[in-house]
Order: structure tokens, then sequence, then C-alpha cells
């Protein structure tokens, strides 16, 4: 018998079982482990039938994977994925990194929303034959719903997409708040979809395996098959390039948090503020807890629900004429459901202010292109109907335009070009959302 001493570890391992694999457990005895006559499992990991010179084998399970994005990508390649799309997450940024550097710009599409994604990769399918790839972070599996279920579904169109799905809030891991109800929902999410997944291996071989048995179910039901990939899945594929602050040949010196701290600090007592997901709300609340006072009951942060914090702004903008409404936002966030400009120009708020601070990319999730400086963003909200747009990149423009935004009779945009990063040790929200959501309807009152 091939003795195993005690550890404080389970083992994990998946071996092969017909065309499918199996995830085998054993919790640690007191006296360690005891195999005799283990079997010659060809994706069996960490266990071996030949007995060396020792009685004490190596305990590869302790060894942390990481999956290789190039490997991965070449895996894919194989299966004849030619076409991706999506929008990135920063437990995918190596992956889509990776994708970047070998697939070209019109083949590697980043896109407004994650059903735009799931649409886009229809168009690829039914134009080519081949499978295509969707890249996102579980808190967009919503924006996916109305497309799975009404266009690539089996029972309607059937046509097949891998989901690259970035697990956030995986359970019995620490994260937002926001993300761990997501994280808990998500596979229930993808059943109630009928989507088939399966939690993506961090090594080549089970990947490699998972991704055939994946490739075969879309090809013979033509049904999407979507990964869970979990967090420090794939190893670190590279840094950030030198000439990182330029983006799409655009440099801005001036940094979002930095201009955070003038727009801050030209309010009132009575402004209110909606501050959009991502790095932009985590700097907001700690300049906010800079300031003298440490409050923060007139800023509603919206950290999930990317792109809705305009018409959370215009709901309330309704209700409190009298006061001004300014929704700040990032690029990414504008763009996600642009169609709330829509909304928003068609009733006209004349208390709604917009600053849009746009670093043309998706800072918190890898820094990938968000698309922001391919477009007009003002040009947009005046033709949607906004009464007076504004522009700036530097401290004097800001502390100069913003006092003619809160002038201008709403709604109004204010668009701020800045560097993309953040400070590393920039830290999130510490108040209970509950709480803060409290003491933002009671300064609402007052």
């Amino acid at each position: 018998m091939i003795k195993i001493p005690s550890c404080n570890f389970s083992i994990l391992s998946y071996w092969r079982t017909g065309n499918s694999f199996s995830l085998f457990e054993t919790k640690r005895p007191a006296g360690g482990y005891g195999f005799g006559n283990l079997p010659s499992l060809p994706f069996c990991r960490g266990f071996c039938t030949k007995r060396d010179n020792s009685d004490v084998l190596p305990f590869t399970e302790l060894v942390e994977d990481h999956l290789e994005p190039k490997d991965f990508f070449n895996i894919l390649s194989n299966e004849g994925v030619q076409f991706y799309a999506g929008v990135p997450d920063s437990l995918l940024k190596e992956y889509v990194s990776c994708v970047k550097t070998f697939v070209p710009e019109n083949r590697n599409i980043v896109t407004s929303n994650e059903g735009s994604a799931i649409a886009l990769a229809a168009g690829h399918y039914l134009s080519t034959g081949k499978i295509p790839v969707v890249y996102l972070q579980n808190s967009g599996l919503g924006n996916t719903t109305n497309p799975l279920v009404s266009l690539t579904h089996p029972e309607v169109y059937g046509i097949p997409v891998l989901l690259l799905i970035g697990w956030r809030g995986e359970p019995s891991k620490k994260d937002a708040p926001q993300h761990t109800v997501q994280g808990r929902l998500s596979p229930n999410m993808c059943q109630s979809m009928d989507l088939q997944y399966s939690i993506l291996p961090s090594y080549k071989e089970g990947a490699a395996a998972l991704v055939k048995i994946a490739f075969r179910h879309m090809r013979q039901a033509k049904a999407p098959y979507a990964f869970l990939v979990k967090k420090n899945t794939f190893s670190l594929y590279n840094e950030l390039p030198e000439n990182f602050d330029l983006v799409d040949g655009h440099y801005y010196k001036l940094a979002r948090e930095d201009a955070l701290r003038i727009i801050l600090s030209q309010l009132n007592n009575s402004d209110i503020v909606v501050g959009s997901a991502g790095f932009l709300s985590r700097e907001i609340f700690e300049i906010r807890e800079q300031s003298l006072d440490k409050s923060h009951s007139s800023d509603f942060l919206t950290v999930g629900s990317m792109g809705h914090s305009p018409s959370i702004a215009l709901g309330i903008a309704i209700e409190k004429k009298n006061r001004q409404v300014f929704d700040i936002e990032g690029d990414g966030s504008f763009i996600m459901h642009m169609g709330s400009t829509v909304t928003i120009g068609s009733k006209q708020p004349k208390n709604f202010k917009q600053i849009v601070i746009n670093n043309g990319v998706h800072d918190s999730v890898g820094a990938q292109p968000s698309g922001a400086f391919s477009i007009d963003i003002r040009a947009v909200a005046k033709a949607c109907g906004y009464r007076s747009v504004f522009y700036a990149d530097t401290a004097e423009q800001i502390h100069d335009t913003l006092a003619k935004l809160r002038k201008a009779e709403g709604p109004a945009l204010l668009e701020i070009r800045v560097r993309p990063g953040a400070r590393k040790d920039l830290g999130r929200p510490t108040a209970s959302f509950q709480h803060s959501k409290e003491q933002f309807m009671q300064f609402l009152q007052n």
C-alpha cells in the first residue's frame, strides 16, 4: 500500500469516466490517506500507480495551478474559434489581453453591453457557421437574458455561443457585497436560462478536455455553453504597456481622482450626487472620507448596476425639482445603456446635470478600450435633446465649465477627458450599503 502522510488539505482530482469528468474529493482521515491498487486514470491529477523509491508521493494538489492564457487561446483556436466579443472583466483580463494580442480588432470587439455581445456573436455564427466566444463578468448575466432565451436558445434559432463568465462573488470567497449576491445566484441564473455550464479548470489538460465536451454539446444541441471562471484561474499574461496612458492616440494629463476632487469641492450642501460603478464611486467615497465632516449623505454610489446611474439620477431629479442632481459616471457606464440619454432628453429635467469622466477604457477591469474616444459624447447628448454640453480636460477648464454647468438649464452634460489608471491603494466603500441608503434618503428629505 502507498502511504500518504496527513495534511490539512482535501484531495481534489478530475478523472475521465466515459464522456464526462467526475470530481473526486476525499477528506483527510486522522491517520492520513491509504490507497492500494490505484487505477491508471488519464486525467487523475497528483496520484501515480507506479511506486518509486519512497513510500511518500508528491502532493501536486498543494501546488496552485494557473491556466496559461496562450494555452487556452490555442485550445479554443483548435476548435475553430475566430471571433470574440464582450465586456471586459477583472477575472478575465489576462485572457482578454492575450486575445487582443493575437486577434484582429474587427474580430475582438468590446461591445456596449453583454446582450449586444451575444447578438454580435450570433451574427458571426450565422455568416460563418463557426462558434464564437463572448466574455463577460457575471454581473452582466442579466443583460444576456433576452438574447439567450429569445435568440440563441435551441428552441428558438439554436445558435451556439461559448460564454466565458468571470465568477465574481464566488461562494466562500470574500468579495464586495454587490458581487456576493450575484456570485451566489450565477449558477442558478445559468440553469434558469437552460444554459449548460462548467467551472473552467485552472490547468491545461482539464481545460482542453472540458472544451471538447463543451464544443460537442454546442454542435450537437445547437445551444450556447458557459464556463464559469474563478478568480486566479489564468496566470499573468503581461504587464501594462509603457504607453498605457496613451489611448487610441490620445493622452490626457489629469487623473480621474483629481477631476473628482475639483468637482466635489464646487458643489454646495444641497446638491445631490449619483456616482456610477467602478473606480469612480470608490474615489468619491475616499475623497469624502478626507473631508472635514466625512459626510457621504449627499452621495448615492451605484457600486453595481453598471450603466444605470443616469436613470437613478433622473428619477431623483423628477421628484426634487428645486435641487441640482449630478450624475457622475465613466465612459463605459455611459455607453452601456446609452438609451437612457434619449429618455433624459425627452423629459427635459431642468435640474439634471450629467458629468461623463472619459478615459477611453474600462479602467477597473483591465483597461480594455471602451470605444468612447471614437464617438462624440457631447454630440450624442445634443442630438438627444440636451440643452447644453461642455468639455474640459484640465483642472482650470473644469473649474470654469462646472460653474457654467451649474448655471445652465438642464438637461446638460459635461465631458471631462482624463488619463487611465487609479491609485494602487484605492479602497472600497466601508460604510454599510443599507446605512448609506438611509442616510441618502434622509438627505433628500431635508
